[in-house]
């Protein structure tokens, strides 16, 4: 159980030092300069969402998808509970200050480039037959198909 925690304390940990790099990057290379800001926070929702394609590839292969989605899904919560509430205040910035919107705003985003880095993750993995139920029904229908059938005499 440790280590399972261990796991999401780790995914959630990665997950928010993507954030607190793009928002330093933000405010000592871009200072002002919105058009780079909203590029560099593109780039930032799209790394989310390849690490977390390659943790739903990677783990859906191997467990079951209700156990590694619930880890997920609890690692992306405080990740994002981090980002938007502790992420502003290392730069510098209220959490609340530009506005509910803007709050509202990157609780949105997250989620939208968190849930679209999983499902093209898992998909592209059951697509490729790799997923754990797949190889689960792989194996039962070689079991299957490798014993020879009984005869039953009357």
């Amino acid at each position: 159980m440790r280590d399972r925690w261990r796991a999401i304390g780790a995914l959630a940990a990665v997950l928010f030092a993507v954030n607190v790099l793009a928002r330093l990057i933000i405010r000592f290379g871009f200072e002002g300069d919105d058009r780079a800001a909203d590029r560099v926070s593109l780039l930032m929702f799209v790394a989310i969402g390849l690490i977390l394609a390659v943790v739903a590839f990677r783990q859906g292969a191997t467990r079951p998808l209700a156990r590694w989605s619930a880890d997920v899904a609890a690692a992306v919560g405080v990740a994002l509970a981090l980002t938007v509430l502790v992420g502003p205040l290392l730069v510098g910035n209220n959490p609340f200050g530009a506005g509910a919107g803007l709050f509202f705003a990157q609780i949105w985003l997250y989620l939208a480039a968190a849930l679209a880095g999983v499902a093209i993750g898992y998909l592209l993995l059951t697509a490729l037959g790799r997923d754990h139920r797949s190889q689960l029904l792989k194996r039962y229908a070689e079991i299957k198909s490798a014993k020879p059938r009984k005869v039953v005499r009357r």
